[in-house]
């Protein structure tokens, strides 16, 4: 059996980098309130691994961290793009899909918290529409 690749990440003025498995578990798109302030669009797609298989691998200390140390939005302090969020009190992280420099063998699967969506921004895809969280 082969590892997973590793795919790299950065933000977009690189100041920030990472590598994580291509191992993910899970992908989604989360429409909640909080995840819209925190990216600027109407959605953020995101894919969900152990902690454990990601690495900051050029400016750990850019990271501006907002929330707690079990659970906060890792972002870059200078450029402020949005890397990654650290959920279920540390023990896992979710890859903002768009800072991917590599492409990720997984696509969402669906989209969460529909219930609080953009009203202006309309979902056009066929996966399913949760109202709020799903298990994943």
């Amino acid at each position: 059996m082969t590892a997973p690749a590793t795919l790299r990440g950065k933000c977009l003025c690189g100041a920030v980098q990472y590598e994580v498995a291509d191992d993910f578990t899970y992908a989604l798109n989360c429409h909640c309130s909080n995840c819209r302030r925190a990216t600027g669009a109407a959605f953020k797609p995101f894919a969900g691994i152990k902690r454990s298989a990601l690495t900051v691998t050029h400016g750990a200390d850019r990271l501006m961290i907002y929330g707690s140390k079990e659970n906060h939005d890792a972002h870059c302090a200078r450029c402020g793009s949005m890397l990654y969020s650290l959920v279920r009190d540390a023990a896992w992280v979710h890859v903002t899909l768009g800072t991917l420099a590599d492409p990720p063998t997984i696509r969402p699967s669906a989209h969460i918290f529909v219930g609080s969506k953009a009203p202006w921004f309309t979902i056009t895809d066929d996966l399913p529409q949760y109202e709020g969280h799903v298990t994943a």
